[in-house]
């Protein structure tokens, strides 16, 4: 037990941290409701009612959506783009997918490549692609769930101002819809550009998102 929680202490690090931060959401998000239910002269509602609700939902969604729309844009973006000296980006001249034996696919693999990358066709293709595409349809799902949340949370909102509810197509062509979406976009894009420029020049001794301290700036694709 101690040496799976060693050897996979990043990734638990990070379930324990979200669950926590979920949690906390959906505490804080109910502590919220309730105030402003109550300054309403409505009754307060349950912590299960709450995370159960069209409001969290929407919130969780959207959220989740724009942190994989983060990490899929880098995925395919650093294929074929770079950012001579960053630890995050290929070296200037090396865009692109590689050939087959700098990635290790059909007759190049070894003998400890997954059965995927041993094979050609289809299943090599979608094997080397499949990071991508799972990330995609995440992003698409979580998009679509937080379009329907969304709907929902709107037109309870609409209807207790005596407003007619919008269909799922008026809400996503709608400027609350919008809102929300690139809000979290913007933020996701400005945090990915902070790290790609800023590890150009900055350094973080033993990670490997960042450079060896000693590394010249210019130095492109090493990590300490």
């Amino acid at each position: 037990m101690r040496r799976f929680i060693r050897d996979n202490s990043l990734s638990l690090f990070f379930l324990v941290a979200f669950l926590l931060a979920l949690a906390g959401q959906s505490i804080a998000g109910t502590a919220a409701t309730n105030d402003q239910r109550l300054s309403e002269g409505g009754a307060p509602i349950s912590w299960l009612r709450y995370v159960t609700s069209s409001d969290f939902a929407v919130d969780v969604a959207e959220n989740w959506q724009s942190e994989y729309l983060q990490f899929l844009l880098f995925i395919l973006v650093t294929v074929w783009l770079v950012q001579r000296g960053s630890p995050e980006s290929k070296k200037p001249g090396e865009e692109g997918g590689e050939s087959d034996a700098e990635q290790k696919i059909g007759r190049h693999a070894t003998p400890g490549s997954p059965e995927w990358a041993k094979a050609t066709g289809l299943r090599q293709t979608l094997y080397g692609n499949s990071l991508g595409l799972v990330m995609g349809v995440i992003f698409v799902l979580s998009w679509l769930g937080q379009s329907v949340a969304g709907t929902a949370s709107y037109n309870e909102q609409r209807l207790a101002q005596l407003q007619d509810p919008v269909s799922w197509g008026g809400y996503v062509a709608s400027g609350d819809f919008w809102d929300r979406t690139l809000q979290n976009w913007q933020s996701e894009l400005l945090a990915v550009l902070s790290m790609v420029v800023l590890s150009v020049y900055l350094r973080q001794r033993g990670s490997p998102e960042s450079k060896p301290v000693g590394a010249p700036h210019t130095e492109t694709s090493t990590e300490g």
